[in-house]
């Protein structure tokens, strides 16, 4: 179950001899104990697969009757607290709830409702949308549909449906065909958005990234300049996210790191969900990009624009300066 999750550019692996027994009691300590041991705490939870620390919440239910993250909740303050409750979260309710607070209240963050959709993949959006109904008694797409409106609203549909081809094989026959159809469609923008989209939110990566080319064989542009000159508002930033994410997505997740880092303030909620989200599956290359991008490190980046405890858990999860 939990390989849709795992990929090969983590920086956190599993952690060998691994005990959630002696985890489970060790957590107990530096919770209870006089002043909380936030060292200790730091060290297992950020050296610890995903996967292991639900064994370890599960241990420690089991032995102390209590649950982890309420522990942690009511110990833990702060940035710090919320980071701490994201690790020992799984990941497609981790994953839920985030798109459920970025719905809550006044105003849509369509910022977030962009990026989680674009970067998950089908299998992980089955499992997303199950946790959202089981934790919430309402389906994510019945709260998109209320949150969101037009265009925008059937492409966040279409992907949050996670029916998008996960093949590897392409097909250069299709790729022009689709091609030919956004080329022709320059003028039909605005009326024939649906196959658009719907080119855009259930063709594989791999055939999407072929389609552009097409494209620019053909129209002597970018896709991008196009969706650009035709398109406004959270529709164009949703269509721009999805031929991002087709091309580089660490590049794209970089690029909404150094967003939430840069200029007065973090954007804590948005740094967190990343750092945790890709901790297991591409971290290692998110860093990469940003460091090409920016020209500086993401470690170097945490490093100078947060503190205490919460900078310590973000750098640990970084893993390494580059």
């Amino acid at each position: 179950m939990a390989s849709v999750w795992v990929g090969p550019r983590g920086t956190i692996k599993d952690y060998p001899g691994f005990s959630p027994a002696v985890d489970a009691e060790a957590i107990r300590k530096a919770i209870r104990g006089i002043g909380t041991d936030e060292k200790a705490l730091i060290s297992i939870l950020t050296e610890r697969s995903n996967a292991q620390r639900q064994l370890i919440a599960k241990e420690y239910q089991a032995t102390y009757e209590q649950e982890l993250k309420d522990d942690l909740k009511g110990d833990l303050s702060g940035h710090f607290e919320h980071i701490m409750v994201a690790l020992v979260t799984a990941p497609a309710l981790f994953d839920a709830k985030q798109l459920k607070k970025s719905m809550k209240g006044t105003g849509t963050d369509e910022d977030t409702l962009i990026e989680i959709l674009t970067t998950r993949t089908s299998r992980q959006m089955k499992e997303i949308t199950q946790a959202y109904y089981t934790v919430y008694k309402k389906s994510l797409g019945d709260d998109i549909s209320s949150e969101t409106s037009g265009d925008f609203r059937k492409a966040l549909l279409t992907l949050a449906d996670g029916r998008r081809d996960e093949s590897l094989k392409v097909d250069e026959h299709l790729a022009k065909k689709d091609a030919v159809l956004y080329n022709a469609g320059e003028n039909k923008w605005g009326t024939d958005e649906d196959k658009f989209t719907e080119i855009l939110c259930l063709r594989s990566f791999p055939q999407l990234k072929l389609t552009f080319d097409e494209y620019r064989n053909i129209s002597q542009k970018d896709i991008e300049d196009s969706i650009k000159g035709e398109l406004s508002g959270h529709f164009e930033d949703l269509l721009l996210a999805i031929v991002h994410c087709t091309r580089n997505t660490p590049a794209f997740l970089a690029g909404r790191l150094y967003q939430s880092l840069k200029g007065a303030g973090t954007d804590e909620f948005t740094l967190n969900r990343i750092m945790v989200s890709r901790s297991e599956t591409d971290l290692l290359d998110i860093r990469h990009e940003f460091k090409k991008n920016y020209g500086y490190s993401l470690y170097s980046a945490i490093q100078s624009d947060t503190s205490g405890d919460y900078r310590a858990v973000l750098l640990k999860i970084c893993g390494g300066d580059d």
